[in-house]
């Protein structure tokens, strides 16, 4: 049976992923992380922003998943608005992708070009959610309910991305986002990220492991069919007003 390691929102955090994939019990071959038990990582999306390598996790994702055919990948909404960048569309250098931007324009022209076919060639390769049959799973960068998966519209992809938004702003000027993992009754396990939580969040047969690295949490993994969390310290400051706590 394959074994997987759905790994949280990495934003950047190149460091911790080292750290994360060394605790994992994986070894570097040839520049890339193997585990002696073939573990299949899963990355949740949100590879890049706010933290401080963005392109060299663009370049190592992109070697694992793409080039290697060793890992599996789902984009985020940060993932989304770097490839819409790319494209050439209007987007606003703010929340994070102004770092990835900054890093970017810094390499030469040749590398540049490099990193932005990397990326998309990840980027349009990547299905929006992934269905995990052998553990009974589903990796969906924010979140999916039941009834929609198996279905692919423009209402998934921006649950998908962002989670139960209402439209609206909470008291903190953030997006008002329902608690869905709250009414999910089915029996496969949804892996997502999105919201940086102080540590994983179990409800029902959810869990949340954005236990956000770059605000100073901790980069993580859950480990399935073990059902199983690994965690790392963050190297980056500590900003706890960045993390979400639920009334459970």
């Amino acid at each position: 049976m394959e074994k997987f390691d759905i790994i949280g929102d990495i934003h950047g955090c190149l460091d911790e992923l080292k750290q994360l994939f060394t605790e994992l019990g994986y070894t570097w071959v040839k520049g890339i992380p193997t585990h002696p038990d073939y573990r299949i990582p899963v990355f949740v999306g949100d590879l890049t922003d706010r933290g401080p390598s963005s392109i060299k996790v663009i370049e190592l994702v992109y070697q694992l998943v793409v080039k290697h055919m060793k890992a599996k990948y789902v984009p985020g909404n940060h993932c989304n608005k770097l490839y819409r960048y790319f494209l050439g569309n209007p987007v606003k250098h703010q929340h994070g992708l102004e770092t990835t931007v900054a890093e970017y324009e810094a390499l030469p022209n040749a590398k540049q070009q490099e990193v932005k076919q990397q990326f998309m060639e990840l980027y349009e390769n990547a299905p929006l959610y992934l269905t995990i049959p052998e553990v009974q799973a589903v990796v969906a960068h924010a979140g999916i309910k039941e009834e929609m998966i198996g279905q692919y519209s423009k209402k998934v992809e921006t649950f998908v991305f962002y989670g139960d938004i209402t439209g609206k702003k909470d008291e903190r000027g953030m997006p008002e986002r329902k608690d869905w993992a709250r009414n999910y009754h089915g029996n496969q396990w949804i892996v997502y990220g999105h919201t940086p939580v102080p540590e994983p969040r179990f409800k029902n047969k959810t869990v949340n492991i954005d236990t956000g690295c770059v605000f100073g949490g901790h980069l993580t993994a859950f480990r399935l069919p073990e059902e199983k969390i690994v965690s790392v310290p963050s190297k980056q400051p500590y900003l706890p007003e960045k993390f979400r706590t639920y009334e459970e």
